[in-house]
């Protein structure tokens, strides 16, 4: 199955953290990598890290903002990318948090996000995907799409960001 976590609201890693965990107690093999995101960050990571081992990988540079840093983040993409179709081979669930918004910036392709559906069915492999910005193709193609919507959120009122909450 493919499996999508959309919307502008909070949430979205959580749910692929908590489906990865989910998959691995019933004894799915299971790899998570993130886009985006780096290492040693987010909390979700070293849980991930001490559960998963070499089946989790983080390497991102922060969320894109510079056209100049372009090829960077290409590169840190291009070697998730790389990392998911070695998993692929031998997983049962393959999660890429904050794919959607790799594919949205233009860091992941379109042609490398097909490439891993057509990877997920012909392996019978669950494909779960994060992010903002899920594009009409990539709805059409998943079994499961959960929009996640922003209706109150504290940093609206000028909080900060804060560990185990937010990241």
């Amino acid at each position: 199955m493919i499996l999508i976590y959309t919307g502008d609201g909070k949430g979205k890693t959580s749910a692929a953290v908590g489906q990865a965990i989910r998959a691995h107690g019933q004894g799915l093999r299971v790899a998570f990598g993130q886009f985006v995101k780096r290492p040693g960050r987010a909390g979700e990571q070293k849980i991930l890290s001490l559960l998963l081992g070499d089946r989790f990988l983080a390497c991102g540079l922060g969320f894109f903002r510079n056209e100049e840093d372009r090829p960077a983040h290409r590169d840190a993409a291009r070697t998730l990318w790389d990392w998911s179709l070695r998993q692929a081979e031998q997983t049962d669930m393959l999660v890429l948090d904050e794919a959607l918004y790799a594919l949205k910036s233009g860091l992941l392709t379109r042609g490398e996000a097909e490439t891993l559906l057509r990877l997920a069915a012909d392996r019978s492999m669950h494909l779960v995907l994060s992010g903002r910005g899920l594009p009409g193709w990539l709805l059409d193609a998943a079994d499961l799409v959960t929009e996640m919507k922003e209706k109150k959120h504290p940093r609206r009122q000028g909080v900060k960001a804060a560990p185990g909450l937010e990241f």
